[in-house]
């Protein structure tokens, strides 16, 4: 009985600290990600459609296609966001996943 007692015990526990754990958030905060947009904003607008350094991305989920002609999905969005190009840096490693998926978040409310 007391074999099984430890190894019982040691998952209770470990499924007690998983429950009381932060959950991490599966979707983004507009919010936050306005917030974090505002180094994006020296090169793009939100509030117009006039280009800036880089091309406004106010109504972008309304939009069929990106600029690179792929449909505008999160993914694809963030596929931009993460490899520039055309004279944007790479925020592969400057922002992370969180960040990205707040900056999505907010994307969807301009």
């Amino acid at each position: 009985m007391r074999k099984f007692m430890i190894p019982f015990v040691s998952s209770v526990m470990v499924l007690g600290l998983a429950a009381l754990a932060p959950a991490q958030k599966k979707g983004g905060d507009a919010a936050k990600g306005k917030e974090v947009f505002e180094q994006c904003a020296v090169c793009h607008n939100t509030d117009t459609d006039e280009k800036k350094i880089g091309p406004s991305l106010k109504g972008l989920f309304k939009r069929d296609k990106l600029k690179n002609g792929k449909k505008v999905t999160d993914d694809n969005v963030k596929a931009v966001i993460n490899a520039g190009g055309n004279g944007m840096p790479s925020y592969a490693d400057m922002l992370s996943d969180q960040e990205k998926a707040d900056v999505i978040a907010y994307l969807h409310t301009i």
